[in-house]
C-alpha cells in the first residue's frame, strides 16, 4: 500500500482505482495521475487511475468490487454512479492460505488485571446482571436496575453496576422452533458470561419461554449466583420489584469481594465489530484492528469475527485460511443460508449498503465486505460457530450474525466474547455491557470531531504518522488497560443499557 503525502492513496499495483486522502475539486491537478479531476470527490472515494472500459472489472486491494457501468476516463469519480454489482464465482480455496502461527510461550505472554471467577472463568468487569425470560417482564427488571444508584452501591466499589437486559420476544413466537431455541441460547449464554458475578432472570409466568423451561434446557444452576423469580408466583409488580431488589441485596456482599489479579492474554476473547464504515475502513482501522488480533492469537486468546453479510463477496479471504475443508465448508453453508433468507428483500446481502456507507465512499457490498474481513487479521481460521453458540477454541474463529451491530455484539457476547472492539468511519456511538466497547476511528478528521465517543484514532495510517502494524501495536496495548479496568469512552458514556439485541429470526403470532 502506498502512502505518499500527495493527493491519493494506492493500495495495490495492480488497482485500476485510488483513494482520495482529502475531498478533490473539480478541475484539481492529479499529480499521481498526471490529469484534472473530472469531478469534485469526497474523501475516501475512489478515483479511476486510467480508462476502464464498460463491462471492465474494477479493481481495489487487487480484488474486483464490480464492473464499469460505462466508460470511466482517468481522473473521473468512481462511485455507485458507474459502478455494477457483478456476482462472481471465486474457488474458495480451502485451507491453501493457512499460515503458521508462532505462539508466545506461556510464560513469556502478555498479561492483565483480570477477575478470576471460582470455577476459572475471566472476567474484565464485575456486573451483577438481570434478564427478562420474556418482553412482559421487561418494565419490572428495568426497575430493579433502576434502585441501584451509584450511592447505594458506595459501599461496593468493586461492583461496576446492577444491570437489567430486557428483550421484546419469549411469547407470541413458534415453539419449538430455531428462533425460540436460538433466544434461550442467548439468554444462557448471558447468564453464564464471565462478566457477571450474579445473575436473576425474571419471568411473567405464562409465557412460551418458561423460566424452569430455559433453566433446565440450557443446564443453568440455580444457587446463589444464579436466582430466578416470577412474577404471577411474587404478586404482582411491585411485590416483584421488591422481590428482585432483595435477590440482588442478598448477591452484592460476596460479589464484591473479588480482586483483580495478572491473568494471561490468552483468556481474552474479543468480539469485531464495525459499524458506519467508510472508504478508510479498509485502509486504517480494519487492517490494523487485524493486525491486533494477529498479537491476540499468538497470545493464545480468540478473536470473533461476525457480520455474516459482511463477508459477502470475499468469503475467499476467509476459507483459505481455514484449518479444514469442514471449516471453509461451514461457512459458506452459512452464506448460502442466507441468501436464500435474504431473497427477495433488500438487505445489504443482495448488494445495496447503507446510505452512509455510500456518502462514505463505499459502492456496494463487496467493497464493504472487503475491508470488513480485515479485521480479523491473517491467521487462520479454527472454527464457525452459530449465533450465540458457546466458543470452546482459541485463535481466530467466526461466529454467524446479521450486519446490525446490536444483535451481532449480542451473539458474540452470549458466546464469550469478554470485550468489543468496534471500528467506524462515520462515527458510531455503539456501547455495551457486560463486556466494554472499545472504539476506533478510520480518519482523524471523524476522531477530532467526536473525540468524546472515540477511544483510538486510526486514521494515523492515512496521514502517514503510523504503519499498520504500529497501529496494532497501539490497539492491543489499549486492549490490555481496558481488559483490566480502565474504562473505555462510551463506559464513561453510560453507554450499553439498550444494546442488548438477540437476533429475531421467526414469525410472530
Amino acid at each position: 500500500m502506498e502512502m505518499s503525502p500527495r493527493t491519493l492513496i494506492r493500495l495495490h499495483a495492480n488497482d485500476n482505482v485510488l483513494i482520495a486522502r482529502d475531498g478533490v475539486g473539480l478541475g484539481q491537478w492529479l499529480p499521481e495521475l498526471e490529469v484534472k479531476s473530472r469531478a469534485q470527490v469526497p474523501a475516501g472515494h475512489k478515483i479511476a487511475a486510467r480508462r476502464i472500459a464498460a463491462g471492465e472489472s474494477v479493481k481495489k486491494y487487487d480484488t474486483v468490487i464490480g464492473a464499469a457501468g460505462r466508460d470511466i476516463a482517468p481522473g473521473e469519480h468512481v462511485h455507485t454512479h458507474n459502478v455494477t454489482l457483478t456476482e462472481i464465482d471465486r474457488d474458495p480455496a480451502f485451507c491453501q492460505g493457512v499460515r503458521p502461527v508462532t505462539y508466545v510461550p506461556e510464560a513469556e505472554r502478555a498479561t492483565f488485571q483480570g477477575i478470576v471467577r471460582p470455577d476459572g472463568r475471566v472476567g474484565t468487569r464485575n456486573f451483577i446482571g438481570i434478564l427478562s425470560s420474556v418482553n412482559c417482564s421487561a418494565t419490572v427488571i428495568k426497575h430493579i436496575a433502576d434502585h441501584f444508584t451509584a450511592e447505594r452501591l458506595a459501599d461496593y466499589p468493586n461492583i461496576d453496576g446492577v444491570v437489567a437486559f430486557a428483550q421484546t420476544s419469549g411469547c407470541g413466537m413458534s415453539s419449538p422452533s430455531y428462533h425460540f431455541d436460538l433466544l434461550r441460547r442467548t439468554l444462557a449464554g448471558y447468564a453464564r458470561h464471565p462478566n457477571f458475578a450474579g445473575v436473576l432472570i425474571v419471568g411473567l409466568g405464562c409465557e412460551r419461554n418458561q423460566v424452569s423451561g430455559l433453566v433446565e434446557s440450557q443446564g443453568l444452576e440455580v444457587g446463589a449466583n444464579v436466582r430466578t423469580l416470577v412474577m404471577q408466583e411474587s404478586g404482582g409488580t411491585r411485590e416483584s420489584i421488591a422481590a428482585g431488589i432483595a435477590a440482588i441485596e442478598a448477591m452484592l456482599p460476596e460479589a464484591n469481594r473479588i480482586e483483580r489479579q495478572p491473568v494471561s492474554a490468552s483468556h481474552l476473547s474479543i468480539g469485531l465489530q464495525c459499524g458506519g464504515s467508510d472508504g478508510f475502513s479498509g485502509i486504517s482501522a480494519n487492517p490494523a484492528l487485524g493486525a491486533a488480533m494477529d498479537i491476540l492469537v499468538r497470545q493464545g486468546g480468540t478473536a470473533i469475527l461476525s457480520e455474516t453479510p459482511e463477508i459477502h463477496g470475499v468469503e475467499f479471504m476467509l476459507t483459505r485460511r481455514a484449518v479444514s475443508p469442514e471449516v471453509g465448508q461451514k461457512l459458506l453453508d452459512r452464506l448460502a443460508w442466507w441468501k436464500a433468507y435474504t431473497r427477495g428483500h433488500s438487505g445489504q446481502f443482495n448488494g445495496v449498503v447503507g446510505p452512509g456507507n455510500q456518502a462514505g465512499g463505499l459502492a456496494n457490498i463487496v467493497e464493504k465486505s472487503l475491508g470488513s474481513a480485515m479485521k480479523g487479521g491473517t491467521t487462520p481460521l479454527q472454527a464457525v460457530y452459530e449465533y450465540a453458540e458457546p466458543i470452546d477454541a482459541k485463535g481466530f474463529v467466526f461466529m454467524d450474525s446479521p450486519g446490525y451491530d446490536p444483535v451481532s455484539a449480542t451473539g458474540q457476547i452470549a458466546s464469550g466474547a469478554n470485550l468489543i472492539c468496534f471500528t467506524t468511519g462515520r462515527g458510531s456511538m455503539f456501547g455495551s455491557k457486560p463486556a466494554p466497547t472499545i472504539k476506533l476511528a478510520s480518519n482523524t478528521a471523524m476522531f477530532e470531531r467526536l473525540r468524546e465517543d472515540m477511544d483510538i484514532n486510526c486514521g494515523q495510517v492515512i496521514d502517514g504518522s503510523a504503519t499498520i502494524e504500529a497501529m496494532g501495536e497501539q490497539i492491543f496495548a489499549h486492549i490490555l488497560r481496558v481488559a483490566s479496568g480502565e474504562r473505555s469512552c462510551s463506559e464513561r458514556l453510560g453507554l450499553g443499557d439498550h444494546e442488548f439485541v438477540p437476533w429475531h429470526v421467526g414469525i410472530v403470532s
